[in-house]
């Protein structure tokens, strides 16, 4: 088993905001030091677990190390699970209010969002390792500051605000986000370094 070396890993993002995100949810038990990096990974097509596995390899390869990526999905039931991977090129030419009227013609306006983190510990022989958050939720015209995606439009199930509209400590603590971290970091406390 290739250890963590220097206890630090690879965090795939050119997002600022995202990574410092993701270092308040983990808190200080987490037993790695994240160091973002942004490197150009294809858009792969497929189902979620494929998507993050593919490009978490990819990433081993360019890293060279150990590396967390992250993939986030935003699905409508009432579209089968679209727009799902590919929420990033939709929220891009649609904006907030572009999805919330994607809907305009089902009743149906649930949804979920879902967070991927894939690890690999830089052993392309060894299995990625994928941790996984759920949050459900509705689609409404979007309320709240548009600095987060589609955070605007998001309604978590049980809250009469969005996403974009929680204090980030309330979003942090129910988020798909939060969920797919806690599990990524209860598995590496409860470990010390990722199992065979």
């Amino acid at each position: 088993m290739a250890a963590v070396t220097g206890r630090s890993v690879v965090f795939v993002t050119g997002n600022a905001k995202k990574l410092e995100e993701v270092i308040q949810i983990l808190g200080d038990k987490f037993p790695y030091k994240l160091v973002a990096k942004k490197i150009d990974l294809p858009e792969y097509q497929g189902e979620p677990d494929e998507i993050s596995i593919q490009k978490c390899k990819e990433a081993v390869k360019q890293i060279q190390g150990p590396v967390v990526v992250e993939d986030t999905c935003l699905c409508f039931n009432a579209l089968g699970g679209l727009p799902g991977p590919y929420i990033k090129w939709f929220l891009e030419k649609l904006k907030p209010e572009g999805l919330h009227q994607m809907l305009a013609g089902f009743e149906d306006k649930s949804a979920f969002a879902l967070c991927t983190f894939a690890y690999s510990s830089g052993n392309l022989d060894e299995p990625v390792l994928l941790f996984k958050g759920k949050t459900p939720g509705h689609i409404v015209s979007p309320r709240g500051p548009r600095d987060f995606g589609w955070d605007p439009c998001f309604q978590p199930d049980g809250y009469e605000k969005t996403y974009a509209e929680l204090p980030k400590e309330v979003k942090n603590s129910i988020s798909h986000r939060y969920k797919a971290l806690k599990e990524m970091s209860d598995y590496f406390i409860q470990s010390g370094t990722p199992k065979e």
